[in-house]
């Protein structure tokens, strides 16, 4: 086998876990309403059971990927797999939410080794900068391909089987990938493995969950003193987490890497685009289906337009950014994401579906944009020895950007509908769309903001943007 078809046949590998753990981001926003009327959840437990995926693979993105770094990322991969679908079996089969719940967290401690260890092979797998942007490129399509899609699959496999199978559709896509990776794909680590910092492993887990704690608390209860405590507790974890980085000579996240202006806006961007995408998703699922009355098939095929303008997006953004720069993608990403969410305020009780479509390929456009550019930015700033590191960064920032866009914009819109106390259907519905506007108000407040601080903030010129030659990002 010549080392190119081996290095393309070792990027379809990788694809297939990929796929799914970016789907299992996103495949319950759609399902949950069959799955509180088979389990019946809490109010706090529904967040859990979406959420707790997403803050599993984020907490652990960053530890998982200097892990890799130093002891195998194949190794860590095959291991990755198996629990991953070790915990799409479990869940699938689920009897209670706190099962449900505990299953998913079992899933994202698998899917939190497979994206920065896959990136890293990838970037062993093509050494010639512009093959791997390319490849970098194809891998943030299929990881957004993968968030898209996921509501879609969701309501078609409801459509014919029970909720079960949104989880027992992972397992053949494992089963590949553990038959088929050992053939294709070959180890890879760093010369200097160093020491994994165990402390900065608890600090980053633990402030992020007391954090997210909090707010849950405070939106589905109102304040309170433990509420106050985990707030600030969190906060203050977070806080010695990042200050400990600075001092250790293996650090779990290379703050350093941060004084790339370009690096840093790509980072942010990462965040907050999958903040704004997958509050999006969740509330207007809840909203074509409780307001609007639409069935979950009808409500997947109306997201369909939007999956396809992110995906194909991404695919070309590449290009795109090797025309207009780095810059021009970057900001114009950022306005799109605006625009997108501001296009959701039009919705009603009565109507919207349409309102609900024109958002979703605007803001289609912006995220493609973002997925494609923080992935490859990641990867190229930073020495191979460091691919799986950088990679865990830019993955992180989507997995926490995902799970933080439900938690807060979830609450908030939970806190506008406890706040209006509706009584009667008719009043309940329009607290629903009251919610679904305040929180989508905030974030595009919040992603044209960060449009106006990448025009003040990042060079002018392409020349400038792409710094160092391919060292920071390869637009090729």
């Amino acid at each position: 086998m010549t080392e190119t078809r081996r290095a393309w046949l070792g990027l379809l590998v990788v694809l297939g876990p990929v796929l799914l753990v970016s789907m299992d981001g996103s495949i319950l926003f759609l399902t949950m309403p069959t799955i509180t009327r088979a389990l019946a959840p809490t109010a706090d437990q529904a967040l859990w059971i979406l959420d707790s995926y997403g803050f599993a693979v984020g907490s652990l993105l960053i530890a998982f990927g200097n892990l890799g770094d130093r002891y195998g990322r194949l190794k860590l991969l095959m291991i990755g797999v198996a629990v991953f679908g070790a915990g799409s079996a479990g869940a699938a089969f689920a009897p209670t939410p706190e099962w449900l719940i505990g299953c998913r967290v079992l899933m994202g401690l698998g899917g939190a080794t497979l994206l920065p260890s896959g990136l890293a092979v990838l970037s062993e797998l093509f050494p010639e900068p512009r093959r791997r942007a390319r490849a970098i490129g194809i891998f943030a399509a299929t990881f957004a391909a993968g968030f898209a899609i996921g509501p879609i699959l969701g309501g078609l496999l409801l459509s014919r089987f029970g909720w079960g199978s949104v989880f027992l559709v992972n397992l053949p896509v494992v089963a590949v990938f553990l038959a088929a990776a050992p053939v294709v794909l070959r180890e890879a680590r760093t010369t200097r493995p160093g020491k994994v910092d165990l402390l900065s492993i608890a600090l980053s887990a633990g402030g992020l969950l007391l954090a997210v704690y909090a707010v849950k608390e405070f939106a589905a209860y109102g304040p309170s003193w433990p509420v106050a405590f985990a707030g600030v507790a969190g906060a203050g974890v977070l806080t010695w987490f990042v200050l400990r980085q600075r001092t250790l000579e293996y650090p779990l996240l290379d703050v350093s890497l941060f004084r790339e202006k370009v690096f840093t806006v790509a980072v942010i961007t990462g965040v907050l685009s999958l903040f704004a995408w997958s509050a999006a998703a969740y509330l207007t699922g809840v909203y074509l289906q409780s307001v609007l009355g639409l069935s979950v098939l009808h409500a997947a095929l109306l997201a369909l337009p939007g999956a396809v303008a992110l995906t194909a997006t991404c695919v070309l953004t590449p290009a795109l950014a090797a025309r207009i720069g780095s810059r021009a993608a970057l900001v114009t990403c950022h306005f799109a994401i605006a625009l997108g969410l501001a296009l959701l305020l039009a919705t009603t009780v009565t109507g919207g579906a349409g309102w609900f479509v024109a958002s979703t390929v605007v803001a289609g456009f912006g995220y493609g944009i973002s997925f494609s550019l923080v992935a490859d930015t990641a990867v190229g700033a930073v020495p191979a020895d460091r691919a799986g590191s950088a990679g865990a960064i830019s993955e992180t920032a989507n997995e926490i950007g995902h799970a933080l866009g439900i938690a807060l914009l979830g609450s908030v819109a939970a806190f506008v509908f406890r706040l209006l106390a509706p009584e009667g259907a008719a009043a309940e519905k329009e607290a629903v769309v009251s919610g679904l506007h305040v929180a989508m108000g905030v974030a595009a407040v919040l992603c044209a903001g960060l449009g106006v601080l990448a025009l003040r903030w990042l060079p002018v010129s392409a020349e400038d943007v792409v710094s160092e030659g391919d060292r920071v990002v390869d637009c090729a």
